[in-house]
């Protein structure tokens, strides 16, 4: 399964999580977890960042609901789980 299907499926099921971090970002650029999913079911792969001891993570462009263009950065935790670590609105 690529890996933009990997994670719209985890999406879809449900398999995911929002950091704190991310969900402050979210407040700040008034953006609701429905934006963040459908930029995610609409969206693309941006850019893959694999420098990161963490894990590889991945940048999601894709459009919010009121059409403005939104990064999405998640990676996926132990290969079981998706964490969204941060959101923010394309200025």
């Amino acid at each position: 399964m690529a890996i933009l299907q990997k994670i719209r499926q985890m999406i879809i099921d449900r398999e995911y999580y929002i950091s704190t971090h991310a969900e402050e970002e979210m407040l700040d650029d008034e953006l609701e977890r429905s934006d963040v999913e459908h930029a995610i079911l609409k969206g693309w792969i941006e850019k893959k960042m694999t420098k990161d001891i963490r894990g590889t993570r991945y940048r999601i462009e894709g459009p919010a609901f009121d059409g403005r263009l939104i990064h999405v950065i998640c990676r996926f935790k132990e290969d079981i789980n998706l964490i969204i670590i941060t959101i923010y609105a394309i200025r």
